[in-house]
C-alpha cells in the first residue's frame, strides 16, 4: 500500500509544474499594477517551489529499478491514447530542473529593476513556465501543439516587455517567423493523424512500423514539415536569422529565460526521432539524420561565426545560443547512445552559461555607457529594500609615503565578481577544462572516437561525417574562445576613466547560481553522466517508454478520490 501511495503521491506531482504556474498567473492578473512586490514575490516563490519539485522529480526519475524511470499520470483518468497523457522520465526530468533553475535566476535579476519596465511582466513569465513544463512532460502531440502556443503567446509579450523601437521591430519579425513554424506544425500534426488515426506519441511509436509502404512517402513529407516547425523553434541554420536580433533586443532576464526556449525544439525533434524513427521503425528507421547533422554543423559554423563578428554582449550571448543548439543537434543526429550521453551532459552547462551570459551583459553594458538609460541605483527602491544591497568595493590606497606615486589598486569587489563570472562562461562557452563545456565536449568526442562504443551503440565507424562533427566542434569552441577573450579585453582591460561597476544582491545571486549549478556539475561529472548514459539507454530502446505510456492505469481510489469505472463494472 505504501509503494502505491508513493506512485501517487510522485503522479500527482507531475500536474505541480503545469498546474502552479497557471494559477499563480492567474492570481496575478486579479491583482492590480500597483501591487508589484506582491507580485515580484510570488513570481519568485512560485519559481523556487518550481525548482524543488523538479528537483524531486529528477530524483525519482533517477531511481535504480523503475520501470524505464518513467512516471504515467493520466489527468482525465481516461486510458491512452484516448485521453490526456503526461510522461516522466530522464529527459524530461532533466529539462525540467533545467527550465526551473533558469527562470528562477531570471525572475531574481528582474527584481533589480527589469520588472517595473511594463506591465504584465508576473504573468507573462508565469504563463512562459507553463508553456515550457507542460511541453516537457506532454506525450501527446496535439497537447505539445498547444503547450507550445501557450509558449510563444506569452513570450510575445515578455519579448516586448521595456518598449522601445527595436524591441518592436524584432518582436514583429519574431511573431512572423513563429506564426509560420506554427502553422507547419499544425499541418504536420493533421497529416500524421491521417495516416496513423492517432496523435499519441507512444500510439504512433506502434503505428509507424506496420504502414503500408504507400504511405511512407506521405509519412516521410509529413515527418519533414514537422520537423521543419521544430527546427524554426530550435534556430536551425538558416532558419535562425530572427534569434539573435529577437533575443538581443529583449531584457536581460527575458533573454536567460529565452536560452531554454531553442533547446525545447531539440527536445521535440530528440523526443520523436528516437520513438518513430528508431531502430524498430522498419523501413522509415533513421529517417532523416543526415538531414539533421548537417543542420547542426552548418549552425555551429554559423554560430561560431557569428560570435567572431560580435562586439555587443547581447549579440555575442544569442550567437553563443546558436553554438550550444547545433551542437545539441548535430550530436543527437548520430543515432548513438554514447554521443547523446555526452550531449546530454552537455546541454544544460552550456545552456545556463548563455543565460548567465544574457545577464552579464545586462551588468556590463550598463557599466560602459553609463549615460544610456537611467541607473537603477540612483534611486531606492522602496518596494523591496532588500534586494538593493550592494556588493562593496574598496578604494584605491597607495603604499607609498608620497601621494603621487601610485604604488597599488585594489580591484574592486564588484569588478572582481563580474569578471570571474565572465571568465567562467567563456570557459564553459568556449569547452575549456574545468567546466562542464570541456568534459561534456569530451564525452562526445570519446564516444565517436571509441569503435567499442560505436560498435556497441550503432555498429558505425567515426567516417567522414564523424571527422566533419569532430572538426567543427573543436573550431568552434576555438573561434568562442577568441571572440570571448576579445569582448573581455575590450570590458575589463581598457575601463580606464569609468565609475566603479556597482552590483546589486539581485543582480549578483543569479548569475553566481548559475555558474555555481555549472561547477557543481563538473563536480558531479561522474554521478551526472551515469544519469544521462540512463538516459540516452532509454530514448534508443522505446519500447519501454511505449509500453509506460499506453500500459498506463488510472490512479488508485485510495489516492485521488474516485475511479471511473468500466461500463457494467459494480464500483464496491
Amino acid at each position: 500500500m505504501s509503494d502505491v501511495l508513493d506512485t501517487a503521491a510522485v503522479q500527482h506531482l507531475m500536474l505541480v509544474p503545469v498546474l502552479l504556474p497557471l494559477l499563480v498567473a492567474a492570481w496575478m492578473m486579479l491583482l492590480g499594477e500597483e501591487r508589484h512586490r506582491l507580485k515580484m514575490a510570488l513570481n519568485v516563490g512560485s519559481c523556487a517551489v518550481l525548482l524543488a519539485v523538479s528537483s524531486t522529480l529528477l530524483l525519482r526519475a533517477a531511481q535504480e529499478g523503475t520501470a524505464n524511470a518513467l512516471g504515467v499520470y493520466l489527468p482525465g483518468n481516461w486510458p491512452a491514447p484516448f485521453g490526456i497523457v503526461l510522461a516522466l522520465d530522464r529527459l524530461s526530468a532533466l529539462m525540467l530542473v533545467l527550465t526551473s533553475l533558469l527562470a528562477l535566476a531570471a525572475s531574481v535579476f528582474a527584481c533589480a529593476r527589469w520588472h517595473r519596465a511594463g506591465v504584465h511582466f508576473h504573468p507573462l513569465f508565469q504563463l512562459q513556465l507553463m508553456g515550457l513544463c507542460g511541453a516537457f512532460l506532454t506525450a501527446d502531440l496535439f497537447n505539445l501543439f498547444v503547450f507550445f502556443e501557450v509558449t510563444l503567446a506569452a513570450s510575445y509579450g515578455l519579448l516586448l516587455h521595456g518598449s522601445g523601437r527595436a524591441r518592436v521591430l524584432a518582436g514583429m519579425h519574431y511573431i512572423a517567423i513563429n506564426l509560420a513554424a506554427s502553422a507547419l506544425f499544425l499541418i504536420g500534426v493533421s497529416m500524421l493523424y491521417g495516416l496513423t488515426g492517432t496523435l499519441n506519441m507512444a500510439d504512433l511509436a506502434q503505428h509507424i512500423p506496420t504502414l503500408p509502404d504507400a504511405d511512407r512517402g506521405l509519412l516521410h513529407a509529413a515527418a519533414g514539415i514537422l520537423a521543419t516547425a521544430f527546427l524554426i523553434k530550435a534556430a536551425v541554420w538558416p532558419l535562425n536569422f530572427w534569434l539573435v536580433p529577437a533575443y538581443s533586443a529583449a531584457t536581460a532576464p527575458v533573454g536567460a529565460l529565452f536560452a531554454i526556449m531553442t533547446k525545447l525544439g531539440i527536445y521535440a525533434i530528440l523526443r520523436l526521432w528516437t520513438l518513430l524513427f528508431g531502430a524498430e521503425a522498419g523501413a522509415s528507421a533513421q529517417f532523416g539524420s543526415q538531414w539533421l547533422l548537417g543542420a547542426g554543423l552548418l549552425t555551429m559554423a554559423f554560430g561560431a561565426v557569428g560570435m567572431m563578428g560580435s562586439q555587443r554582449l547581447g549579440h555575442l550571448a544569442g550567437y553563443a545560443a546558436l553554438v550550444s543548439s547545433g551542437t545539441v543537434l548535430a550530436a543527437s543526429s548520430f543515432g548513438q547512445n554514447l554521443l547523446t550521453a555526452g550531449m546530454l551532459y552537455y546541454l544544460p552547462g552550456s545552456t545556463l552559461a548563455v543565460g548567465a551570459l544574457f545577464l552579464l551583459g545586462d551588468v556590463l553594458d550598463r557599466w560602459r555607457s553609463p549615460n544610456q538609460g537611467a541607473d537603477p541605483y540612483e534611486q531606492e527602491d522602496e518596494e523591496a529594500p532588500f534586494l538593493n544591497a550592494r556588493l562593496e568595493h574598496t578604494r584605491g590606497f597607495n603604499l607609498d609615503e608620497n601621494e603621487d606615486a601610485l604604488v597599488g589598486r585594489p580591484i574592486p569587489a564588484a569588478t572582481a565578481f563580474v569578471g570571474l563570472a565572465f571568465m567562467g562562461c567563456t570557459l564553459m562557452l568556449a569547452g575549456m577544462p574545468p567546466l562542464p563545456g570541456f568534459l561534456g565536449k569530451f564525452a562526445m568526442l570519446s564516444a565517436l572516437l571509441n569503435p567499442l562504443g560505436l560498435a556497441a551503440s550503432a555498429g558505425q565507424q567515426p567516417g567522414l561525417t564523424g571527422w566533419t562533427f569532430l572538426a567543427v566542434l573543436i573550431v568552434s569552441g576555438f573561434l568562442a574562445l577568441t571572440a570571448l577573450v576579445r569582448v573581455g579585453i575590450a570590458h575589463f582591460w581598457a575601463s580606464q576613466g569609468r565609475r566603479p561597476l556597482r552590483v546589486g544582491l539581485a543582480e549578483g545571486l543569479p548569475i553566481g547560481a548559475l555558474l555555481l549549478a555549472c561547477v557543481l556539475l563538473a563536480v558531479a561529472a561522474g554521478p551526472a553522466l551515469h544519469f544521462t548514459q540512463a538516459a540516452a539507454d532509454a530514448l534508443y530502446a522505446p519500447r519501454g517508454y511505449v509500453q509506460a505510456v499506453l500500459g498506463a492505469e488510472p490512479v488508485p481510489s485510495s489516492a485521488a478520490g474516485s475511479t471511473p469505472s468500466e461500463p457494467g463494472e459494480k464500483t464496491p
